[in-house]
């Protein structure tokens, strides 16, 4: 995989993450501590090293599991987490939200399951309404000065959130909002509208979850399988639901056919091809491979504009950055 710059940083990440969700069994769906290992170390092996996971993941076993996997080589990967939701399946009001209290007390508890001394990316998970920008920015500084996080991100954030953050760092000298993590894919086009135009504009390192629509894009649905459809309650799952999706995958799957290669690979570049990181977020070995395989597929001119045309926002008119992160 090639070095991508993270926004406007001097970091060097790979141009797929390694979503870690599934590292773990707590929520009843995920891989066990050695598929994890596998998992992880074929990631590795293909050039790979941008981790993302989250306190929440399994219940906080994700961590646990990279906290043991990174041993040895930790300054070979960039290491991000992110805290909002509390590592416990009824975690208190405290410790939950984007506080500072809960920051801090967040950021602890995940230094101690990762088993290191400081993040490289530490993202809030999701905006809870209620906690100013101004503590969140803050907080953040605060942990830059201590050497608990190198950079800071926003993950799920709306653009106007995303952006007077980013603003309010700038002004107040604080460490910078470095990146910005969301939902995109061919089924999820919405970002384009506002996000991707913010970030950009920000100068912020763009990371995406979920190019494959939790699976849907691959098609496997359709031949009766139920994975993310089932295996999470249904959550992070876009469904085969209308007409226009229905088109969306047979143009994923034509286009597939035509190079050779899978749905979900189709699906994958043609994420990659928004100047963003997308994070794949395997179960198994071999889905892991299914997916490194993206960065050789190479989307035609014409393959583009037909799954750009068929999967199109109604009412809007996006433009493709000039650089893509997929060869």
């Amino acid at each position: 995989m090639k070095p991508i710059s993270l926004g406007r940083t001097g970091l060097q990440v790979s141009q797929f993450a390694l979503g870690t969700g599934n590292f773990g069994t707590g929520w009843g769906h995920g891989a066990d501590a050695d598929t994890a290992a596998a998992i992880f170390n074929g990631y590795a092996e293909a050039g790979g090293n941008f981790i993302d996971t989250a306190d929440a993941y399994q219940f906080g076993q994700s961590e646990e599991l990279l906290g043991q996997l990174l041993e040895g080589r930790r300054d070979d990967f960039v290491l991000a987490t992110k805290f909002s939701l509390g590592a416990t399946p009824n975690a208190s009001r405290v410790v939950t939200g984007n506080s500072r209290k809960a920051m801090m007390t967040s950021v602890e508890q995940s230094l101690r399951r990762l088993k290191t001394d400081r993040l490289d990316l530490y993202w809030v998970h999701h905006p809870d309404g209620v906690t100013p920008i101004e503590e969140i920015v803050r907080g953040f500084e605060d942990l830059a000065r201590a050497g608990k996080i190198l950079y800071a991100g926003l993950s799920n954030f709306p653009a106007w959130r995303l952006s007077r953050a980013a603003t309010w760092a700038e002004l107040t000298h604080a460490v910078p909002i470095a990146a910005a993590q969301f939902e995109h894919s061919l089924v999820q086009r919405t970002p384009e509208a506002d996000l991707f135009p913010a970030s950009q504009a920000l100068g912020l390192g763009i990371v995406t979850w979920s190019p494959l629509g939790g699976g849907m894009l691959t098609g496997k649905y359709r031949q009766g399988e139920k994975g993310r459809a089932e295996g999470f309650g249904g959550r992070v799952f876009q469904a085969e639901n209308s007409e226009q999706r229905t088109q969306i995958l047979d143009a994923v799957i034509d286009v597939a056919a035509e190079l050779g290669v899978t749905p979900g690979q189709v699906a994958i570049a043609w994420a990659g091809t928004h100047g963003a990181i997308p994070i794949i977020g395997p179960r198994s070995p071999a889905q892991l491979r299914d997916y490194l395989a993206a960065t050789a597929v190479q989307l035609s001119g014409e393959q583009l504009a037909r799954l750009d045309t068929v999967s199109a926002l109604r009412g809007f008119t996006t433009d493709r950055p000039s650089r893509p992160a997929v060869a």
